[in-house]
This record gives structure tokens, sequence and C-alpha cells, in this order.
């Protein structure tokens, strides 16, 4: 995951496209029970809805709809690493991997968040 994320590192498109699929490969690979259903779902859920919003931020109509796309970009990759947090319970020998991913996510919000600050300045 590393190595292809690195040669996207400025290409924010590609690299929400990635990290969705990332979490994709991810979640079949954990077991499907009562417990991890759901959350497998949300992690989904969240980790894909970064990209789809960043894409939807590149093609908005105004300066005010770009913010607050970009600013749904932050909270669905906060939301992720709750997620990833709540999975790395139930499968605790995955952990390695949802930490790269964990890790990803956050570097994610913090570019966004900045994104943000900077078009409110």
């Amino acid at each position: 995951m590393k190595d292809r994320l690195s040669n996207t590192k400025y290409n924010l498109e590609e690299r929400t496209s990635l990290f969705g699929e990332h979490i994709i490969a991810f979640c079949r690979g954990i077991p499907q029970d009562t417990i991890t259903r759901p959350i497998i779902n949300q992690l989904i859920r969240s980790g894909t809805s970064i990209g789809a919003n960043y894409m939807e931020a590149n093609a908005a109509s105004s300066k005010k709809d770009f913010k607050n796309k970009i600013f749904i970009c932050k909270k669905e990759a906060q939301e992720t690493q709750y997620w990833l947090r709540m999975m790395a319970q139930c499968v605790p020998n995955k952990k390695e991997e949802m930490r790269r991913l964990w890790k990803e996510t956050h570097e994610l919000t913090l570019i966004f968040g900045k994104i943000v600050s900077t078009l409110r300045n």
C-alpha cells in the first residue's frame, strides 16, 4: 500500500481512490459475524466516501460548495479512524494493517483540515 500511495502523495484524487480500494480489500479479509458485519459496513461506507466526496469537491459549483465537500472529506476520514479502532478490537491479529490504514486516514484528515482552514482565511 505505501509504495503506491507514495507515488500519488500529491494527487489527492488518486490517493483517496486508492485508499478506498485498500479499505475494501482489507474488509474482504475480515471474517464476518454479528459483531464485525456492521463495523465492516460502516468502515467501507466512510472509507470509500472520502474519495467520492473529494471527487464532488473537484466538481463543485462554488467556493462554498467546495469547502463544504472538503469538510465532509475530513469528517469521513475521522469517522474511518473510529471504525478502524473498533475493528482493532474485533480482529486483533490485523492490527498492523489497520495501523497503516489509520495512519493514512490521519494524514488525510490533516490535509483536508488544512484546506478548510486555508479557505476560511
